[in-house]
C-alpha cells in the first residue's frame, strides 16, 4: 500500500475571495475535498504542513488522511495545488474523496532492484530508465507505493516492457495499446566513444593516402610543363 500522511484540518463555513484572503493572512491555505456521494467540504490547512509536504515529491500520488477538528477523518488524493506566481507559496488544494470500489488515474513511481544480478550491468552496461513514473488506474483503497522493477538477469541490449512486470491486483497501465518500454541496459559509454575513435582514424588514414597521390601527380605534371617551355 502508499504511504498515508496525515495532515490536521480546520473546517471552513464561508467561501469567497475576501474569505480566502482571510485565510491566507491567518497563515493558512483554503482547500476542498470533493467526490463520492457526499457534499464537498470546505477547509483550511496550516500552509507549512501543504509546502512540506508538496516539497517532498510524489505529493500527487500520496494517500492523505486529512484529520479534521472535531474528530471527523477522510482519506483523499491530491489533485490541484495553486502555487503564488512569485514566492511560489501554496495558495489553494483541491483533494478527490477516495471511495471504496472506486479507481483512480494517477502516475506511480518505478523502482529498479537486484542491479548486482544484472550481468549487462555487472560489465559496465548502462541502465536507461525510459519511464520513472507509470500511470495507472488503481482501486482508491489499494494504491500501490510503486511498481518495482528486477533486472537480474539482464545483459548488454536487453529491455523490459510493461507487460513482463508483475502488477497488484486491480491495478491497469492506462496504456493498452502497446507494450511499452519501461527501461534498458545500455552499452558502457566507453565502448562507443572507441568504436567512434576508431572510425575516425581510418578516415583520416584515407584521406592522407589521397592528398599524397593528389601531390604526386600535381609535382609530374608541373615538371612536364616546364620541358615544354625550354
Amino acid at each position: 500500500m502508499a504511504e498515508v500522511t496525515s495532515l490536521p484540518a480546520l473546517a471552513r463555513d464561508r467561501a469567497g475571495k475576501g474569505a480566502a484572503r482571510d485565510i491566507r493572512l491567518a497563515g493558512r491555505v483554503p482547500a476542498v475535498i470533493y467526490g463520492g456521494k457526499d457534499d464537498t467540504s470546505m477547509l483550511s490547512l496550516d500552509v507549512r504542513d501543504v509546502a512540506r509536504e508538496y516539497m517532498r515529491g510524489g505529493f500527487y500520488s500520496r494517500l492523505i488522511d486529512v484529520a479534521i477538528e472535531g474528530g471527523k477523518t477522510e482519506r483523499v488524493l491530491p489533485r490541484e495545488v495553486q502555487l503564488h506566481p512569485v514566492s511560489d507559496v501554496p495558495m489553494h488544494v483541491d483533494f478527490l474523496r477516495l471511495v471504496k470500489g472506486v479507481k483512480v488515474r494517477l502516475s506511480i513511481g518505478v523502482n529498479f532492484i537486484d542491479e548486482e544480478e544484472s550481468p549487462g550491468i555487472k560489465r559496465g552496461g548502462i541502465l536507461n530508465v525510459v519511464r520513472h513514473e507509470i500511470e495507472f488506474m488503481c482501486p482508491a483503497d489499494a494504491i500501490p507505493d510503486g511498481i518495482t522493477v528486477s533486472l537480474d538477469g539482464m545483459d548488454i541490449g536487453d529491455s523490459v516492457h510493461i507487460e513482463e512486470i508483475k502488477l497488484p491486483d486491480g491495478v491497469t497501465p492506462t496504456i493498452t495499446d502497446r507494450n511499452f518500454t519501461i527501461a534498458t541496459i545500455a552499452a558502457p559509454i566507453a565502448e562507443i566513444v572507441e568504436e567512434e575513435e576508431i572510425d575516425e582514424e581510418g578516415l583520416e588514414g584515407e584521406e592522407g593516402e589521397e592528398g599524397a597521390e593528389g601531390e604526386e601527380g600535381a609535382e609530374g605534371e608541373s615538371g612536364e610543363g616546364g620541358d615544354s617551355e625550354e
